[in-house]
C-alpha cells in the first residue's frame, strides 16, 4: 500500500498529458506578465494595513527589519520554485512539483492545502476590498445598506454584496482568456505601484528624525496565557512572545509574511507561460524583488512620519499623512487600495483554479474539470465552480479569525517545494534544469528552517485549524482520490496487460 501512495508521477508524463487537445492550456505569458502577474498579488493588504500594526505591537521602526526577515525567508523558497517551475512547466505549483518528487499522497496533501489556502486568500481580500469601497463610497455621502454591505447589519445576518460581486466579475474574466486577465492586472498594477511610489516620494520629505528614536523599542514580554490564541512556539517550549526587541522583530516578520503571500502563484502559471525554461524564475524572483524593496521603502517613511506608538492600525499610511496634514494623499491611497486589491483577488482565484484543474487532470479530483473551454483554452468548469463558491463564501462567512491559515498554507507549501527540490536532485539528475537553485542541499534546508520558524509563531488555534482541514482531505483521498489516480489505472493496465497469456497455441 506504501508503494502506491507514494508512486511519482514522471515529470515527462506530466508534460505529455500538457499536450492532450481537450485539457490544454493556451500559452500566451511572457516574463514580463509573469513579474505584472507577482507584483499585481503581492502588493496588496499587507503594505497598506499590516505595517501599522506590527510597528505599534511588536517592532517600532524596525518593522523594515521585519519585512527584510520575511522577504529573506520568501526569497529561499523562491529559488527552490524556480528550479521546479522551469523544469516541470506544468499548472499546478507546488501540487505538481510534490507529485514529481514526493508522490501521489503528499501531492494530494499539498493539493489540498493550496485550494484552502487561495480560497480564504480570495475571499479575505475581497472582504477588505469591499470596506475600502464602502470607506470611499461614505466619503461621497452614498451609505451602503446595511444588509448587503456588512455582516453586523440586520439582526446580525447580512450579506457583503461587493466582495461576492467582486470575485463573480473576475471570474468571468479568467474565463475569457489569460492575455486579457494579464492586460487587466497590468493597468491595475500601473496604478497601484504609482501610488506606492507616491507615498515613498511624498512622505520621504516628510520625515522626522525624532521619530526614528528607539529604531528598536526595549523588549517586553506578555505573558498570553496556555489558551490556543498563543503562539505554538510558547505552547511547546515555554517561550513568551515578546513585544518589541530583536524577538519582536521575529514576531513581526511571522505577521508581516501575510503580505508577501501570493508570489508562488506565478508558478501556477508555467503551463501558460510561452519559454516557461527562461522566464518563470524571471517572474517569480523578479516579482519578489521589487515587492519587498518596495515594503522596506514605505515602512522606513511611514514610521519616520508618524512615530510608531501613533500610528493608525487600520489605515496607517492614510492616516499619517492626515496627521502631517496632507489629507488628499489619504483619499488618494485609499482609492489605490481599492483599486490594487482587485488584482490580488483575480491572481489568488487563478492560482486556486490552476492546482484544482491539473489535480483534475490527473483524476485525483473529478475528470470533468478538466476539460479546457474550446475557444478561450481556460479551464472554466473549475474557474466558474471555484469563483460561485468563494463569492458566497466572501459574502457571508466571517473570515477574520481564518485569515491566519492562509500563512500555514503557503509556508506548509514551502517546506514541501523545498522538500521537493533535494529529492529530485537526487532521484532525476539527469533532468535538464534551466534554472538550478544554489547551494543544495544548504539552501533548501534553510528555507525548511525559515518556514518552520514563522509557522510555530502562528497561533496554536490556526494549527488546529489546519490539521482538521488536513483530516478532511485525507478522508476525501482514501474515498476517492485513489482509487480514480490515473496514475493508479496506468499502472493497473500495464500490469494487465504483463500477464495476460498470449495468443496462439503454446508449442
Amino acid at each position: 500500500m506504501s508503494s502506491t501512495l507514494f508512486r511519482t508521477k514522471r515529470v515527462e508524463q506530466s508534460i505529455l498529458d500538457t499536450e492532450e487537445p481537450e485539457h490544454a492550456l493556451k500559452k500566451s505569458l511572457s516574463a514580463l506578465d509573469l513579474t505584472v502577474f507577482g507584483v499585481g498579488v503581492i502588493i496588496g493588504t499587507g503594505i497598506f494595513v499590516l505595517t501599522g500594526t506590527v510597528a505599534k505591537n511588536n517592532a517600532g521602526p524596525a518593522v523594515a527589519l521585519a519585512f527584510v526577515a520575511a522577504g529573506v525567508a520568501c526569497a529561499l523558497a523562491a529559488l527552490c520554485y524556480a528550479e521546479f517551475a522551469s523544469t516541470v512547466p506544468v499548472a499546478g505549483s507546488a501540487y505538481t512539483f510534490s507529485y514529481a518528487s514526493l508522490g501521489e499522497l503528499p501531492a494530494w496533501i499539498i493539493g489540498w492545502d493550496l485550494v484552502l489556502e487561495f480560497a480564504l486568500g480570495t475571499a479575505v481580500v475581497a472582504v477588505g476590498w469591499s470596506g475600502y469601497v464602502q470607506s470611499l463610497m461614505d466619503n461621497a455621502g452614498w451609505e451602503m445598506p446595511a444588509a448587503l454591505g456588512s455582516r453586523e447589519g440586520a439582526d446580525a445576518f447580512g450579506f457583503d454584496i461587493l466582495a461576492a460581486a467582486l470575485v463573480l466579475v473576475l471570474t468571468f474574466i479568467l474565463v475569457l482568456g489569460m492575455k486579457l486577465s494579464a492586460r487587466i492586472t497590468s493597468l491595475v498594477v500601473a496604478i497601484k505601484v504609482t501610488v506606492v511610489l507616491t507615498v515613498i516620494i511624498a512622505g520621504a520629505f516628510l520625515i522626522d528624525g525624532d521619530n526614528y528614536d528607539p529604531f528598536i523599542p526595549k523588549t517586553q514580554t506578555v505573558d498570553a496565557g496556555s489558551n490556543l490564541d498563543a503562539p505554538l512556539i510558547q505552547l511547546m517550549f515555554g517561550w513568551a512572545p515578546s513585544n518589541f526587541g530583536v524577538m519582536g522583530i521575529f514576531t513581526a516578520a511571522s505577521v508581516v509574511f501575510f503580505a508577501f503571500i501570493g508570489f508562488d502563484v506565478v508558478a501556477t502559471a508555467a503551463e501558460e507561460t510561452k519559454n516557461p525554461q527562461r522566464d518563470m524564475p524571471r517572474g517569480i524572483i523578479g516579482s519578489l524583488l521589487i515587492c519587498t524593496t518596495l515594503y522596506v521603502a514605505v515602512s522606513i517613511v511611514v514610521t519616520g512620519m508618524q512615530h510608531y506608538s501613533r500610528l493608525s492600525v487600520d489605515a496607517p499610511l492614510a492616516d499619517a499623512f492626515k496627521a502631517t496634514g496632507h489629507p488628499w494623499f489619504a483619499g488618494f491611497i485609499s482609492f489605490g487600495a481599492a483599486v490594487g486589491l482587485t488584482t490580488v483577488c483575480m491572481i489568488l482565484l487563478l492560482g486556486q483554479t490552476r492546482v484544482f484543474f491539473a489535480m483534475s487532470r490527473d483524476g485525483l479530483l473529478p475528470r470533468f474539470f478538466s476539460h479546457v473551454h474550446p475557444r478561450f483554452k481556460t479551464p472554466h468548469r473549475p474557474t466558474i465552480l471555484l469563483g460561485v463558491i468563494i463569492a458566497v463564501l466572501a459574502g457571508f462567512t466571517p473570515l477574520t479569525e481564518l485569515a491566519a491559515l492562509v500563512n500555514i498554507g503557503t509556508l506548509f507549501a514551502f517546506v514541501v517545494v523545498a522538500i521537493g527540490v533535494i529529492i529530485l536532485r537526487r532521484t532525476r539528475p539527469d533532468l535538464e534544469r534551466s534554472f538550478r537553485t544554489p547551494w543544495v542541499p544548504v539552501l533548501p534546508i534553510l528555507s525548511v528552517l525559515a518556514s518552520l520558524w514563522l509557522m510555530i509563531n502562528l497561533p496554536a488555534e490556526t494549527w488546529v485549524r489546519f490539521a482538521i482541514w488536513m483530516a478532511v482531505g485525507f478522508v476525501v483521498y482514501f474515498l476517492y482520490g485513489r482509487s480514480h489516480s490515473r496514475l493508479g489505472r496506468h499502472e493497473e493496465t500495464t500490469v494487465d496487460e504483463v500477464m495476460k497469456p498470449p495468443k496462439g497455441d503454446i508449442p
